[in-house]
């Protein structure tokens, strides 16, 4: 699955772009990424969402236990890759019908945060138990929250293309040649939101997260992970 935001949506981190000034390498912009994801994809889907966001996404070579899914609903657009152990009682504490799948769970898990607020984000986030990753846009308010479990199982990427928007994917290969070194592993068991404005721990949501910058021979130009904890949250190479 792949998410491409402007940044008009998301500003490019700072430790993405710095990684990439200090080891310069080939990028190309979203709209060829994007190109090149429904090429290398059979029976891709993608979608323009407004002027500044690309959703695209395929059932092509997915985990039978780990399904891709996309949904939307009252402007809210949501890419999820997993699944729930929990889902039977959380369709319960948002009032959803038994056959809400995962996806539509997560939207209005969101549609709950942006609604009730103040409601702490790591709340929502923190409730959902199983391997997943997610990325949600919400049109009516320009809002990005994109988010992975606490272990990593269903991996997540992301990076900056040549014209400066945020690209993330589950596939490491695909964001390589469009990002250079202009690449990262999201970091598990975290979230980030343009609401919030920065990456957050959901298990420690008021420790820092720094980004270490990446050696030469490694993939990613750098790595984040979140002070005071003794887990390095990123993958390695």
């Amino acid at each position: 699955m792949l998410g491409v935001f402007s940044s008009s949506i998301v500003s490019p981190p700072d430790e993405l772009v710095a990684a990439g000034s200090r080891t310069p390498s080939p990028k190309i912009k979203a709209e060829a990424l994007v190109k090149r994801f429904v090429q290398n994809n059979s029976s891709a889907v993608s979608m323009q969402i407004g002027d500044h966001v690309q959703f695209a996404y395929t059932h092509c070579n997915e985990s039978a236990v780990l399904p891709r899914s996309f949904a939307v609903k009252d402007d809210i657009f949501c890419l999820f890759e997993g699944s729930l152990d929990n889902l039977g009682s959380l369709r319960q504490q948002y009032g959803l019908a038994k056959s809400a799948n995962e996806v539509m769970l997560v939207i209005e898990a969101y549609k709950a945060l942006r609604d009730r607020a103040p409601y702490p984000p790591n709340h929502v986030v923190g409730h959902l138990e199983g391997n997943f990753t997610f990325i949600v846009f919400d049109k009516s308010t320009s809002t990005l929250f994109v988010a992975t479990d606490q272990v990593g199982k269903v991996p997540l990427y992301w990076g900056i293309t040549a014209d400066g928007y945020v690209a993330f994917a589950n596939d490491a290969d695909l964001l390589k040649g469009a990002c250079g070194k202009s690449l990262a592993s999201f970091p598990q068991g975290c979230f980030y939101s343009t609401a919030v404005g920065e990456l957050r721990s959901y298990e420690n949501p008021k420790n820092k997260i720094t980004a270490v910058p990446a050696t030469e021979e490694e993939i990613w130009g750098a790595k984040y992970m979140v002070e005071g904890s003794a887990a390095v949250l990123a993958a390695t190479k």
